[in-house]
């Protein structure tokens, strides 16, 4: 182990920076995705929402690329299509804030609800989710490619035009 990434192991907690993403971030991009997922985009497709003018953003440490996030914006409506979080950095507020950014951004480009599909398998991202305020509002059936045939979407949605922050529902 390298010096620097000693030195990465034992302060964890190092400064997060979030940026809009550029064409030479896509192979690290990339290579987040392909860990994440086992049927990730692929890097055409990152550069497509560039080229396209989505709201891409990354999030870096030490200038590495840790986590991104995609939205396509229209009609006011804000879709997140993309938001990952490298796999050794997940549970530390990342995915929250790289989240609150993205929807900050279509609340001030106009979007009046953000919508997004998620895995009724993923626990963790349906609990954030649902934590910001994002309700279920549909399903999608066998949207998402899996290992055994297709999984479902939930299709979650969140009202921008209420006040920004942790929404608090009684059970």
């Amino acid at each position: 182990m390298s010096a620097a990434s000693a030195d990465h192991h034992a302060h964890p907690h190092r400064l997060v920076k979030f940026r809009p993403m550029v064409p030479t971030d896509i192979p690290a991009v990339g290579a987040v995705e392909r860990a994440s997922y086992a049927f990730p985009w692929s890097e055409g497709i990152f550069r497509d929402c560039l080229r396209v003018g989505y709201l891409c953003r990354v999030a870096e440490v030490d200038h590495d690329i840790v986590a991104y996030g995609v939205v396509a914006m229209g009609a006011g409506e804000a879709h997140i299509l993309n938001l990952c979080v490298r796999g050794d950095l997940r549970g530390r507020s990342i995915g929250r804030q790289m989240l609150m950014l993205l929807l900050e951004r279509a609340r001030q480009a106009g979007m009046t609800e953000a919508f997004l599909e998620v895995r009724p398998s993923n626990r963790l991202a349906i609990a954030l989710y649902q934590s910001v305020g994002f309700v279920q509002v549909g399903l999608r059936k066998a949207y998402y490619q899996a290992e055994q045939g297709r999984e479902d979407a939930l299709v979650l949605k969140l009202d921008l035009t209420e006040e920004a922050g942790v929404v608090e529902r009684p059970c």
